[in-house]
C-alpha cells in the first residue's frame, strides 16, 4: 500500500485522542495554560459534565491579535525558546505546557473560542475554531484589564464515536472537580473557582506562598482533619527537595485516592509514590489501609523527563532510587518525630460512639423512682471497690502523699497522664490534666516490643541459619543478575546468595527469624521487588512480619491484671517510643478524650 501524508485535520484529531481523553483532560490543559500565563485567579465553569460547555477564564498575560492564530496552530508555543545554536531543549521544561498541542487538539473536535486582551493593550480580540476550521480574528468585549477566556462547546461533536465512550454527566463532573483540586493543591498562591451547571462547586481563595499557605490549601481540598493530623516534611538530598505533608498512620483510608505527588508544580501519577508510601508505612498499616499524603518534589528539570506521556500525567526520573529513598527516608523521619501521637479522629470516633438517650430506660432513672434499686449507701459492697485501686499515686515505702508531692512531678502532667484503673483486664484508664486516656494494653505493649526488636535488628547483621542442602533457584538471567548484585544488602538481612551460572541463584543461608521458609518463593519475590522498585522489599517485609508476630505473642495479653507501677511504666515507655500511637496492624493504641468534650456529652457545656 502507498504511504500517504495525513491531512492536518486528521493529525489534530489523532492528537486530540491522546491529549484530550475526556472533558477533565480539556480542563487540565486549559488551566495549565492559564497558570503558564501567570494567572493569579482561574475561573472554571462546566455544564453537563463538560461536554456541552467548558469555560476557563484567567487574569494572566493574555494574547494579542497577532498571537491568537498562532495559539491554535499545531506545535506553536511561547514556552520553548531556542538556545544560541537554535536547538530546543525538551529536557529543560519550566512550564506546565510546552508542546503546543492542547488548543489545536481541542479545536479539532469541538467549537472553540478564545477571547483575550494582552496586558497593556486597550482592545480585546477573539478567534473561533470549529472542528479544525479556523475563523478570522475579530474585535471582542472582555471584562477584565487583561487575561483570556477560553470556551469549549460541544466537545467531541466532530468525533461522534468518542462520545460513546464518555461516562455519565456525574462521573465527568466529578473528574473535572478532582482535576481542579489537584491543580489547586499544586499552586496554593492562585485562586480557583469551579461552577458545575451553574452551582458553586469550589471556591479556593489564594493562599500565602509557603508551607502555611500550602497546608491551608490542602485543608480546604482534603479536609480540615488532614491538616489536624498531618506531619510536615522538608528534606533535601543531592539537589532533590521533598516537602509537603503526610497523615498520621491512624488517620488512614480504605483506598489510595488521597495520595498526591507533585513534581516541579505538576500533578503526576507515578507508581514510585505508591511503592514508597507502602514501604514507609509498612510497620504501621494493614495492607488494606492507605495513608493520606501530598508530597512535592522540586529538582532540576534535567533530572526528570515530563515528555513520556501525551497528557504529561507521568514522569520519569533519571535516578528513581534517589527519589524513592528520599521519599521513604523523609516519611520515616516524620513518622518517628510524631512519637506516640495518634490521630484526632480516633477521639472523635470514640465520642461519636456515645449516644445520650433522651429518656432513661426502665433500668435507669425510672427504676430508681419506682424503688427498683437501692442507693449506694445501702447496697452491699461490690467486689473490688474495697480494694486499693490501681492509681498512679504510688507513694513508696515510708513516704506520705504530701512528702511525695514535693519531690515528684504530678503524673497527670505527663502526655498520657497517670493510670487510675484497669477495666475488663484489657484497658488502662489514665487521667491527664485536661481529660482522660484509655489505653489498649495489649496493642500498646505489642508496639513497644516490636520497636525494641527492630532496634536490636538494626544494631548488627540478622542471625542466619544454614540450609542443610543449598537451594538452587532458577530465574530469568536479568533477574538473577539483579539479585546477585544485591548480595551484600541481602546478607545484612540474613540471606546469603551467590551466582550459580546464568539464570540461577544459589541460596546457602536464610534469616533465622523466618524458620523454615520457601527460599524459592522468597528469592522470586525479591527479584520482582528489585525489578520494580530497585530494592529488596520482600525480605525486609517478611522479617518485619515475623517480628510483628513475635511481638504480638510476646506482649502483655488482654485479660492480664496489671499493678499500678506496671501500668504507669507502660504509659511512660509509650511516651518515649516512636510510633507508639498505633499497633503493628495500624489500629490506635489509645484514645484521648478532652474534658471539654466529655462535659458536652453530659450537657455541662
Amino acid at each position: 500500500m502507498p504511504i500517504r501524508r495525513l491531512p492536518p485535520e486528521t493529525v489534530n484529531r489523532i492528537a486530540a485522542g491522546e491529549v484530550v481523553e475526556r472533558p477533565a483532560s480539556a480542563v487540565k490543559e486549559l488551566v495549565e495554560n492559564a497558570l503558564d500565563a501567570g494567572a493569579a485567579s482561574v475561573e472554571i465553569q462546566a455544564d453537563g459534565g463538560g461536554l456541552p460547555r467548558i469555560l476557563v477564564a484567567d487574569d494572566g498575560a493574555g494574547l494579542g491579535p497577532d498571537e491568537l492564530p498562532l495559539a491554535i496552530e499545531r506545535h506553536a508555543t511561547s514556552k520553548l525558546s531556542p538556545d544560541d545554536a537554535g536547538d530546543y531543549d525538551l529536557l529543560h521544561i519550566l512550564t506546565m505546557g510546552f508542546r503546543g498541542e492542547a488548543l489545536p487538539s481541542i479545536g479539532s473536535v469541538s467549537r472553540l473560542s478564545i477571547t483575550s486582551r494582552a496586558r497593556g493593550q486597550a482592545d480585546a480580540h477573539a478567534i473561533l475554531v470549529e472542528a479544525g476550521a479556523v475563523g478570522p480574528v475579530t474585535p471582542a468585549a472582555f471584562p477584565g484589564p487583561h487575561g483570556a477566556r477560553v470556551e469549549v462547546r460541544d466537545l467531541f461533536y466532530a468525533t461522534p464515536a468518542r462520545l460513546k465512550f464518555m461516562k455519565s454527566e456525574r462521573s465527568e463532573a466529578l473528574a473535572i472537580t478532582e482535576e481542579v483540586k489537584r491543580q489547586a493543591m499544586a499552586h496554593e498562591a492562585v485562586a480557583f473557582s469551579l461552577d458545575l451547571d451553574g452551582r458553586r462547586a469550589l471556591r479556593l481563595p489564594a493562599e500565602r506562598p509557603g508551607p502555611e499557605g500550602r497546608l491551608a490549601r490542602l485543608a480546604a481540598v482534603m479536609g480540615r482533619e488532614f491538616a489536624d493530623n498531618a506531619l510536615a516534611l522538608d528534606h533535601e538530598r543531592e539537589g532533590v527537595r521533598l516537602s509537603g505533608y503526610a497523615g498520621l498512620p491512624t488517620f488512614n483510608r480504605g483506598n489510595a485516592a488521597q495520595q498526591h505527588l507533585f513534581v516541579n508544580g505538576r500533578p503526576v501519577r507515578d507508581r514510585l509514590l505508591a511503592g514508597a508510601l507502602r514501604a514507609a508505612y509498612a510497620d504501621f498499616l494493614a495492607r488494606d489501609r492507605h495513608p493520606l499524603a501530598a508530597l512535592y518534589l522540586e529538582l532540576d528539570p534535567a533530572l526528570v523527563d515530563v515528555n513520556v506521556h501525551p497528557a504529561k500525567a507521568e514522569v520519569r526520573f533519571r535516578d528513581p532510587a534517589l527519589v524513592r529513598g528520599l521519599i521513604i527516608g523523609g516519611l520515616r523521619h516524620a513518622l518517628a518525630g510524631a512519637g506516640h501521637r495518634a490521630a484526632t479522629t480516633v477521639a472523635a470516633a470514640a465520642l461519636g460512639g456515645f449516644r445520650p438517650e433522651a429518656r432513661a430506660n426502665a433500668s435507669g432513672f425510672s427504676a430508681w423512682r419506682m424503688g427498683g434499686w437501692t442507693s449506694a449507701a445501702s447496697a452491699p459492697g461490690l467486689p473490688g471497690l474495697a480494694e486499693r485501686s490501681a492509681r498512679a499515686e504510688d507513694f513508696g515505702p515510708g513516704l506520705s502523699e504530701a512528702q511525695t508531692a514535693s519531690v515528684v512531678v504530678d503524673p497527670v502532667d505527663f502526655p498520657l497522664g497517670a493510670a487510675r484503673a484497669q477495666v475488663h483486664g484489657t484497658y488502662i484508664v489514665a487521667q491527664t490534666r485536661d481529660g482522660i486516656v484509655v489505653v489498649d494494653q495489649h496493642a500498646a505493649h505489642e508496639r513497644l516490643v516490636y520497636e525494641r526488636m527492630k532496634t536490636e535488628m538494626a544494631k548488627g547483621p540478622v542471625a542466619r541459619q544454614a540450609l542443610l542442602m543449598p537451594e538452587v533457584v532458577e530465574l530469568d538471567p536479568a533477574d538473577a543478575e539483579r539479585v546477585v548484585a544485591r548480595a551484600d544488602e541481602l546478607a545484612a538481612l540474613g540471606l546469603m546468595v551467590e551466582s550459580f551460572g546464568p539464570g540461577a541463584v544459589l541460596v546457602r543461608e536464610t534469616p533465622a527469624l523466618l524458620g523454615e521458609t520457601d527460599a524459592t518463593g522468597l528469592i522470586r519475590d525479591i527479584a520482582d521487588d528489585i525489578a520494580e522498585n530497585g530494592q529488596a522489599l520482600a525480605l525486609g517485609e517478611r522479617l518485619q512480619e515475623v517480628c510483628s508476630t513475635m511481638a504480638c505473642h510476646g506482649s502483655v495479653r488482654a485479660g492480664r491484671r496489671l499493678t499500678a507501677p506496671e501500668m504507669n511504666a507502660l504509659l511512660r515507655e509509650m511516651e518515649s517510643t516512636p510510633h507508639a500511637g498505633q499497633c503493628n496492624h495500624g489500629r490506635p493504641t489509645y484514645v484521648e478524650l478532652k474534658l471539654a468534650d466529655i462535659e458536652r456529652l453530659f450537657g455541662r457545656r
